[in-house]
């Protein structure tokens, strides 16, 4: 499965924090917001992903993330000249996509949770056609919302309903088999210009080929796209680092466990940031001894659940 990031759009609902700079690079906490979808799509062990930003925003990412080499992943960078929905990423994306199975991931999404990176690598493993993620939220009516039979399959679809028929919330991230992109491109604009990713998910849904899989209690999801969400993103992040001891979102900790990258290259890069916690945490990893005590606590780490230590 190849990956995508959806880092484009004007960042209106945080101007004039956005007026210079896109959004996805502002900081949650301690790291650019980019850093928390990218980590979701390496923790679910998916290695070619691709970029898609405003033009004059593109080199900035690039400057920021370079081709993915020091994270032993392989990154892509492409433009979209402007918003015009979520399904355009797919189109966009047509060629790297090629016949590959994709996930889709909208960069001003957080996906904070234990035993994240077993549901991800599940729905990865077990993937068909289109899947899509519920989360329960208290205002349902200012989101896409699922509602799903008791087999917890999808039986209907609404955006922003005024009377929602569930209280579960469709996040930014999707997984698509490769029909996906044909079927952007005959989707039309809805009645605000764009194209909706609601209706690219109703076509599988008319298909009965749309799965749903549900993030409980223990989980944490975040749309940082307003000044009040990222606040509280930020506000997360920090109280969750500073209590547990462990960095979320940490691309550089994510690759070296994976087994992307060398010890040596971790506390090189810690070295390089040695003057901020940071740097002082990569160097910190790096300079553990991999007793099996250690290893069994990384196990239960809410972001590294399903990595290989042998």
């Amino acid at each position: 499965m190849k990956g995508i990031i959806l880092a484009g759009g004007s960042g209106t609902r945080l101007s004039p924090s956005t007026d210079s700079i896109n959004k996805h690079l502002l900081p949650v906490f301690d790291k650019p917001m980019i850093y928390y979808p990218l980590s979701v799509l390496m923790l679910g062990g998916i290695k070619e992903i691709m970029i898609i930003s405003t033009p004059e925003d593109t080199i900035r990412f690039e400057k920021l993330l370079g081709d993915g080499t020091d994270l032993g992943i392989t990154l892509t960078y492409r433009e979209q000249a402007e918003p015009k929905g979520i399904p355009e990423a797919l189109t966009i994306s047509e060629d790297f996509i090629g016949e590959a199975k994709v996930a889709l991931i909208l960069a001003d999404n957080i996906f904070y949770g234990q035993g994240f990176t077993t549901i991800l690598r599940n729905a990865i493993k077990n993937h068909r056609h289109a899947t899509i993620f519920g989360y329960r939220v208290k205002d349902p009516r200012r989101f896409g919302v699922v509602e799903f039979d008791h087999h917890q399959k999808a039986i209907s679809l609404e955006e922003k309903p005024e009377e929602p028929k569930s209280d579960f919330a469709v996040t930014g991230l999707y997984m698509y088999d490769q029909r996906a992109v044909q079927i952007a491109k005959k989707l039309k604009p809805s009645a605000r210009g764009e194209l909706e990713i609601t209706d690219l998910n109703k076509e599988y849904l008319k298909w009965n080929q749309l799965d749903v899989e549900l993030l409980g209690r223990g989980f944490a999801w975040m749309d940082a796209g307003t000044q009040e969400s990222l606040f509280e993103a930020a506000e997360f992040v920090k109280t969750t680092q500073q209590r547990q001891g462990f960095k979320i979102a940490c691309l550089e900790e994510i690759a070296y466990y994976l087994g992307y990258i060398t010890k040596e290259s971790l506390y090189k890069k810690g070295k390089s940031m040695e003057k901020n916690d940071y740097g002082q945490y990569l160097m910190d990893i790096a300079d553990r001894k991999h007793t099996q005590q250690y290893w069994d606590s990384i196990d239960h780490h809410p972001m590294l659940g399903l990595v290989n230590h042998e």
